[in-house]
């Protein structure tokens, strides 16, 4: 009966550590929704045997959201860099073991370096992609309508004369203060970083005077609006424009897409890749994190979505049709004019939102 007895418990034992073995070969990962190349999943189930789970969301407002909450279940999310700030200051994330990380040799001093205005020595996060806030416009007709249009400038949208004349096709603009306000501030030659005041009532006073040629401030409805050629011009992010003019290709209504960042400096966004603290398979999301950054992974993953990463090795794996699309992969030059903006102190959030209300309501 011992005998019988140990022999169970034996069984028992290696039936549990069979069931933690297996459990371990388990990743939960949260990302933007249409991000990422399936087959990349595959491929790392294949060679790992990690198998994935792969949810996703389409605001930083639902991850976030989740991740306050706590017991997400979730071991690699993809925050944007400036509500990562705010979700480290609250403790959601785990440092990154680095020693598990060799592929981070791969990344671009660049956007690493920007990045660390939200997260200070890169320790919790690694970039996925990165864009501008720019301008989105339909060639055809802005050239209709304005045959010297600024296809490079803020004056586009902010020069009152130019706003009117667009009006007749649609000005759409974020609903998102924090990425306006800077634009204006930029636009006057002032730090898009200003929350004094002064300078949030200088951009203010611009918008006030382009208010009544907007048509509407929303923050994903110019997709579909600038696709279907509904508006002719849009404030918005670079990879919502890029959707747009993919949209507007299927469709083959003769709808053309272009996007430009404005030379006066314009924003960067960085989407990172994370670890929850209470993530429940932390090696397999460190494996996966460095999967992600081998050279030939990263740009298969940008030649899928046609978005730029923060990956430098990967650039001779990218499509030279993505790499050489300085809206995607800017030059030089305009890499200096970006900017990356930490999220307002509370007392400047409430000053920056009560501007931008007025702006919306125009009184």
């Amino acid at each position: 009966m011992r005998h019988t007895a140990l022999s169970l418990g034996l069984a028992l034992a290696a039936l549990t550590e069979g069931g933690a073995a297996a459990q371990e070969k388990v990743l939960n990962v949260y990302n933007w929704s249409d991000y990422i190349d399936t087959s990349i999943i595959d491929d790392f189930t294949k060679e790992t045997g990690i198998r994935v789970v792969y949810d996703v969301y389409d605001s930083n407002e639902i991850l976030e959201t989740r991740l306050l909450a706590g017991g997400s279940g979730y071991d690699v999310v993809v925050p944007s860099a400036e509500y990562m700030l705010r979700q480290i200051q609250a403790g959601v994330f785990q440092k990154l073991d680095k020693s598990k990380l060799p592929n981070l040799s791969n990344m671009w001093p660049v956007v690493t370096e920007r990045v660390a205005a939200y997260d200070p020595d890169n320790a919790y996060s690694v970039n996925y992609m990165w864009g501008t806030t720019g301008v989105g416009y339909n060639i055809q007709k802005v050239k209709e309508l304005l045959p010297d249009a600024p296809l490079n400038s803020w004056a586009l949208v902010f020069d009152p004369k130019n706003a009117e004349a667009l009006s007749k096709c649609g000005i759409d603009m974020l609903d998102a203060p924090g990425e306006i306000m800077p634009a204006a501030l930029s636009y006057l030659g002032l730090d898009p970083s200003a929350s004094d005041a002064e300078s949030i009532g200088k951009a203010e006073a611009l918008l006030m005077k382009v208010r009544p040629y907007i048509r509407r401030f929303h923050s994903s409805e110019y997709i579909n609006a600038l696709a279907n050629g509904d508006i002719c011009v849009a404030v918005g992010f670079s990879g919502d424009v890029f959707q747009a003019r993919s949209r507007a290709k299927e469709a083959g209504r003769g709808v053309e897409i272009g996007y430009f960042i404005p030379h006066e400096g314009t924003m960067m966004w960085f989407d990172q890749m994370a670890i929850p603290k209470d993530a429940p398979h932390v090696d397999a999301a460190h494996q996966f994190i460095n999967y992600m950054m081998r050279p030939e992974v990263a740009a298969k993953a940008t030649n899928f979505v046609s978005y730029a990463n923060g990956n430098l090795a990967s650039q001779k794996f990218i499509d030279p049709s993505i790499l050489n699309d300085t809206s995607i992969y800017p030059d030089e030059a305009t890499l200096k004019t970006l900017y990356v903006k930490k999220p307002y102190d509370a007392r400047a959030q409430r000053m920056v939102t009560r501007a931008f209300t007025t702006v919306k309501t125009g009184q």
